[in-house]
């Protein structure tokens, strides 16, 4: 399935001026990654756009507590990543026609993947104990070091537009402003 930029957002979860850091995300991935908390949509315009609607919708911050999800669904952190093998994850295809409500009610009847009834059981990924291990384990390096520095427009705008097809005028705003602060 290839890169998930929810690899890099664990270890977000570090220090930093003395105060914790939150991963950001706009999915869930970070979750299963057992980031202990997740921040969304912290967004300047207070909107997210919806591609395959072509509109936009408002969003407000929010702060997912993972222990708080674990607790209110009686599940452990692996049972959680069952269920998002069976909907379906960076790394994996999911179970069509299975989504997020019944992948639930799956794991929490049956407690993992290995227990499902054979006719589920066959229709899930054959590579998802490899899937498991990515979540489990990633690969981190503790090799890097941040520092503050001068913004290389071109890079940026490379990086964000014509990469991850970003909007070319607010990237041209976002830097504006951050030449400003």
């Amino acid at each position: 399935m290839g890169y998930s930029n929810a690899l890099l957002l664990p270890g977000l979860w570090v220090i930093y001026h003395g105060r914790k850091a939150y991963p950001y995300h706009r999915d869930y991935d970070s979750l299963l990654f057992g980031t202990p908390r997740l921040l969304r949509f912290v967004t300047i315009s207070g909107k997210e756009f919806l591609p395959s609607k072509g509109r936009f919708r408002p969003v407000r911050p929010e702060i997912i507590e993972t222990h708080e999800i674990l607790s209110h669904y009686q599940i452990s952190l692996e049972q959680l990543i069952d269920v998002a093998i069976l909907i379906g994850t960076d790394f994996n295809h999911g179970i069509k026609g299975i989504g997020p409500k019944t992948a639930l009610r799956l794991i929490q009847e049956y407690g993992r993947i290995e227990q499902l009834p054979p006719d589920i059981k066959s229709r899930v990924s054959k590579n998802y104990e490899d899937v498991r291990e990515i979540f489990y384990r990633p690969t981190t390096t503790e090799d890097y070091k941040v520092e503050d520095g001068t913004i290389d427009e071109d890079v940026l705008y490379e990086f964000l537009c014509k990469e991850r097809d970003f909007f070319p005028a607010r990237v041209k705003m976002i830097i504006e402003r951050m030449k400003t602060k």
